[in-house]
């Protein structure tokens, strides 16, 4: 039994197995990354209203195949009154989260805010519930023409990759840009993606395949998940799979267009250090907006005026209304440099004192002062002792932006 051990171990950790199983994860990132390939605007068709006219419609796109059938997604699509093919306006691609599907109500707030907007179902569902059952929450219903549905974390990468959930949840994601852009009253130069929790998975993911976008707000959802202190590190951690191939980290360094990083430190799923790995390795611009008690909802998620007040100013001016700049520690005493083209009106230190998963720990805050010097913003601040973990915000009024997360 101890010989057939060995000779199995030196088999599994051979360099050429290690070779050809690296060949194979190289082979299916290129996969993943055809995907961006899918710049046609997929066929549409109706919807369950049958609704034709209004600017605001529940539609059907084909998506690509699943286990050798034909897919399509379930989608609201609207445009702002003002949209026309003399006056393209910017648009928005939407991503649900987990027990999410496409929300009508998500897209007329973006409507009205003057972008069109398309947000997506990803498993299969449409947005009414199954009916007759005893659950609060009924599942959502699903179609005749719809792919996998989500299983557990990564659960499904057992299966052929065209075949697993995020692979087609991301091709979705791409079609949907391809389907706005081609709308003759979308500007197709300025169509951006918001994804919310499970949609910012997506999201984090889909911005290093698809540089069509001209800007992305990952919503509490990140990448580097699989060291996490939770859940998402516990199914992950021997997962390669997700580790080798869907790992947004692999794509990160390719993103190059302003993104923000929506969530707050509380958040009980995803934890500051992950998305901090993941904003890190961008090659463009950041916005961090990390928003004491926001809560962890698609409403929770789509309610802040941060998303679309980011929105706007990039396509508006090519980048984000505010930049965390600099950071300086010495003796306990801290200084961070922030550009701000708005006036800033308030800085606090959000720091604590304990150690684990970051969802799970107390956050203390305190006042600390602000100093307007020509186009920068200087906070100063005493860093408590014993402070393991911190970052500063700065607020112009509803607006939240905030630096880097520093500490474990």
């Amino acid at each position: 039994m101890k010989h057939t051990l060995c000779i199995l171990t030196l088999l599994l950790f051979s360099p050429a197995l290690l070779s050809a199983q690296e060949a194979n994860y190289a082979k299916l990132r290129d996969q993943l990354q055809a995907l961006g390939e899918l710049i046609e605007p997929p066929k549409t068709h109706l919807g369950y209203t049958f609704n034709r006219g209004n600017t605001l419609k529940d539609i059907f796109y084909d998506g690509i195949e699943y286990e050798g059938k034909p897919t399509r997604v379930f989608a609201w699509i609207g445009l702002p009154d003002n949209a026309s093919k003399e006056n393209k306006v910017p648009g928005i691609v939407l991503v649900h989260g987990g027990g999410g599907t496409a929300f009508k109500e998500w897209v007329e707030l973006w409507n009205s805010q003057g972008f069109a907007a398309i947000s997506i179902a990803v498993e299969g569902q449409l947005d009414r519930r199954v009916q007759g059952t005893d659950a609060k929450r009924p599942p959502w219903q699903q179609h005749e023409w719809a792919g996998p549905r989500r299983t557990g974390i990564f659960d499904d990468t057992d299966k052929p990759l065209k075949e697993q959930w995020m692979y087609q949840a991301l091709a979705q994601t791409v079609l949907a840009n391809s389907l706005l852009r081609s709308l003759p009253e979308v500007d197709e130069t300025k169509v951006g993606l918001m994804g919310i929790s499970w949609g910012g998975v997506i999201t984090s993911g889909v911005i290093g395949i698809d540089d069509r976008f001209a800007f992305a707000i990952p919503t509490y959802g990140c990448g580097h998940l699989f060291d996490s202190d939770n859940q998402w590190g516990r199914a992950l951690g021997n997962n390669e799979v997700y580790k080798q191939v869907y790992d947004p980290m692999n794509w990160m360094r390719r993103v190059k267009m302003p993104v923000q990083w929506l969530s707050w430190p509380k958040d009980s799923h995803f934890p500051l250090d992950c998305q901090r790995a993941c904003y890190q390795a961008t090659k463009g611009p950041n916005m961090v907006s990390l928003i004491p008690g926001m809560g962890h909802s698609h409403q929770a998620g789509w309610r802040p005026a941060d998303s679309y007040a980011f929105a706007k100013s990039v396509v508006e001016t090519g980048k984000p209304w505010a930049n965390y700049e600099d950071i300086d520690v010495a003796d306990g005493q801290l200084s961070v440099k922030f550009s701000s083209t708005k006036p800033l009106d308030k800085a606090t230190l959000i720091y604590t004192l304990e150690t684990g998963f970051t969802g799970d720990r107390e956050w203390l805050s305190q006042a600390a002062q602000l100093q307007n010097k020509g186009d920068q913003w200087i906070v100063t601040s005493k860093l408590p002792k014993g402070t393991v973990g911190w970052f500063i915000n700065v607020n112009s009024g509803k607006l939240t932006v905030s630096s880097d997360y520093q500490g474990k």
